[in-house]
């Protein structure tokens, strides 16, 4: 019985390697319909008995403004062009503000916002924080940094029920991706703790102070060459 029980979380474990690789390595090329948390958040429009509420296109990284892309860099992972997919002084930090009882943007990196937007469920635990990692450690070694910030940049919520950077740019400025300003690219990076809370435009005083803030810092992050 102890065998059969074994050899079957031996085949369960060689076929979830299996599948996760598979399914990495086809996500390489193919854009990405959806994600669990679009899944989840129409789940949730459906239970308040609103309307679901889902604006998402996939477009090409090249169709994304370089500004967005020195935003989100700026405002979430100023590391991102460096790192193998960990930012270990990072966390060290956002766990030591934890414990003081303080919260610090930039614990988890870019890489692994997105592995956990594109192949796991939202909530902490240690197993889904240990599948992070798996999935981060995946997309870095078969995505590269390219495709990383395109999947990302396609893929996050950044308004109530908008997802990707040419949705964004349309619902908060009425133009595309690839035209966004750099202040209209730090409007769209200051709201991505809290998307559905605030605004990109017409933004109250505390995220014009975060705008201001990332346009200072993307000013150093330079060309972008992945």
């Amino acid at each position: 019985m102890k065998r059969k029980i074994l050899r079957w979380i031996w085949k369960a474990m060689l076929w979830f390697f299996g599948l996760s690789i598979l399914t990495v390595v086809l996500f390489k090329w193919l854009p990405i319909p959806f994600t669990p948390l679009m899944v989840t958040r129409i789940i949730e429009f459906k239970i308040d008995g609103n309307d679901a509420i889902y604006s998402h296109k996939w477009v090409p990284l090249e169709d994304i403004s370089p500004n967005l892309q020195k935003a989100v860099i700026a405002s979430e992972d100023g590391n991102f062009l460096k790192h193998n997919g960990f930012d270990f002084e990072a966390m060290q930090k956002a766990f030591k503000n934890n414990n003081k009882g303080k919260r610090l943007k930039g614990g988890s990196t870019i890489s692994q916002q997105t592995a956990k937007n594109i192949f796991l469920w939202q909530g902490r635990s240690y197993v889904r924080k240990g599948l992070e990692a798996y999935f981060t450690v995946l997309i870095e070694l078969i995505w590269g940094k390219e495709r990383i910030m395109e999947v990302y940049l396609n893929s996050i919520e950044m308004g109530n029920g908008v997802y990707g950077a040419q949705e964004a740019a349309r619902h908060w400025y009425s133009k595309t991706a690839t035209n966004l300003t750099p202040r209209e690219a730090a409007g769209i990076a200051a709201i991505l703790p809290n998307p559905r809370k605030f605004k990109a435009s017409n933004s109250s005083s505390y995220i014009n102070r975060r705008k201001d803030k990332i346009m200072r810092v993307m000013r150093h992050v330079g060309k972008i060459e992945y």
